[in-house]
């Protein structure tokens, strides 16, 4: 097949590609499965875990374990655990970076994760669009009810007050405590 008529095919939609940065096409795994009219391969996961700090290392631990319980009861083939320690909010963290390179790479059609807050803060829906794009999607273990769309607003704007002032005074100040508190406050 010539360069040509693929680009014609990206641009008509008869080919799923992602556009690097670089103006350059990349096509998943999972479209060139398509296809050649391969199966992707089904039931193979990705667990990803994360907690905010260091000082919740036991319930990561806890976390990967109740994954792996139910990755395996739900027929899961695991193959590749990633983890990070840090925020929700961070957006280079290593371990979803890993996420996204098995997915690339065709390892896996499934994220396991334990609640959507786990795997980002904000933008829950565009993850797993890059998800779908590259042939997987996100099963979240425990999908909570739909929420007001005040106590979803409320909870975001706590969230970004507990990071950003976790940021300027540090984690267990006092200072970050108050600020909170008076967000919480002002609020209700």
């Amino acid at each position: 097949m010539h360069f040509v008529t693929l680009k014609k095919w990206i641009y008509a939609g008869k080919v799923k590609a992602i556009k690097t940065l670089g103006g350059q096409y990349r096509i998943p795994e999972s479209e060139i499965r398509r296809l050649l009219g391969q199966p992707m391969p089904k039931n193979k996961a990705i667990i990803y875990a994360r907690v905010s700090s260091a000082d919740k290392k036991e319930d990561l631990k806890r976390q990967k374990q109740m994954l792996q319980e139910y990755a395996k009861q739900h027929g899961y083939e695991i193959v590749a655990t990633f983890e990070d320690v840090a925020s929700g909010l961070k957006d280079d963290r290593r371990g979803l970076k890993k996420v996204f390179d098995a997915l690339r790479a065709g390892q896996a059609n499934v994220i396991v994760v334990a609640w959507k807050d786990r795997l980002t803060r904000f933008g829950f829906r565009y993850l797993e669009n890059h998800a779908e794009d590259l042939g997987a999607r996100i099963e979240v273990m425990n999908e909570q009810e739909e929420k007001a769309p005040q106590q979803e607003l409320v909870e975001d704007l706590l969230s970004i007050v507990t990071s950003f002032s976790g940021r300027l005074y540090g984690m267990r100040s006092s200072k970050t405590k108050k600020v909170v508190e008076v967000v919480k406050r002002a609020i209700s």
